[in-house]
């Protein structure tokens, strides 16, 4: 189990953050090679359309499971009529993930997950996160990997902020991207693509990755603020 969370602590920050208007989803891609291109090897997938998952540690291990949640996804809304509910789905994961904790001819999965998803029935838009251990908890904010203290500090003091207003995912979007820059060493630091999703009012509660042309915007606004901040401290 260390292993594996080592796994998870040395691969690139992943931040899910819950809005008044649904939920974003942010993680940190390591640029591997300048030959690859943009939008390659993808962090963060869709379930099912009310359902998200983003990922960090080893991504080939993530991807098993999100190949489990795309089935249990399936499998529930066949036998029963109805979008699997994000509780049931997040439980199921947690105990796919713990099997594999539990027998010496398997071995923990290196990767930990980030499940947004929407509830039909409280109309609610839910956050989990599921450990290699397969502990699985719901949050308004969390954050794994490599960043994840820091992210943690940084989603705590939007989240006590906004205690009253509440945060749109709108500004979620440009908040995370802040992080994310904030968070990293440009000296010590692999460049990185920024990969966002989000589940919100505005999609209707559907899965989608956040407009390029919003995305854009966000990491602009935050390499100036982190410019201007290396300058000051400077």
């Amino acid at each position: 189990m260390e292993y594996a969370q080592k796994a998870v602590e040395n691969s690139g920050t992943a931040i899910g953050l819950k809005c008044k208007d649904g939920i974003v989803l942010a993680v940190e891609k390591p640029q591997q090679s300048k030959m690859l291109k943009p939008g390659s090897n993808r962090r963060v997938f869709g379930v099912d359309t009310h359902a998200t998952i983003a990922l960090t540690g080893f991504v080939a291990d993530g991807r098993q499971i999100v190949n489990r949640a795309r089935e249990e996804a399936s499998n529930y809304s066949t036998t029963y009529g109805h979008k699997i509910v994000p509780s049931i789905l997040s439980n199921r994961l947690g105990l796919y993930v713990h099997y594999f904790t539990t027998h010496g001819s398997l071995r923990p999965f290196g990767a930990s997950t980030l499940l947004a998803a929407y509830d039909e029935d409280t109309e609610q838009a839910e956050l989990y996160m599921v450990e290699p251990s397969g502990l699985t908890f719901r949050y308004f904010g969390c954050a794994a990997g490599k960043g994840a203290n820091a992210a943690k500090t940084e989603v705590e003091k939007i989240l006590t902020k906004r205690a009253d207003s509440g945060i749109t995912c709108a500004e979620a979007v440009t908040e995370l991207a802040r992080i994310m820059y904030t968070i990293r060493d440009p000296s010590k630091d692999k460049p990185f693509e920024l990969e966002m999703a989000w589940l919100c009012e505005a999609t209707n509660y559907k899965h989608g990755l956040v407009p390029a042309d919003v995305l854009k915007a966000a990491e602009a606004a935050a390499k100036a603020g982190a410019e201007s901040s290396e300058a000051g401290d400077a």
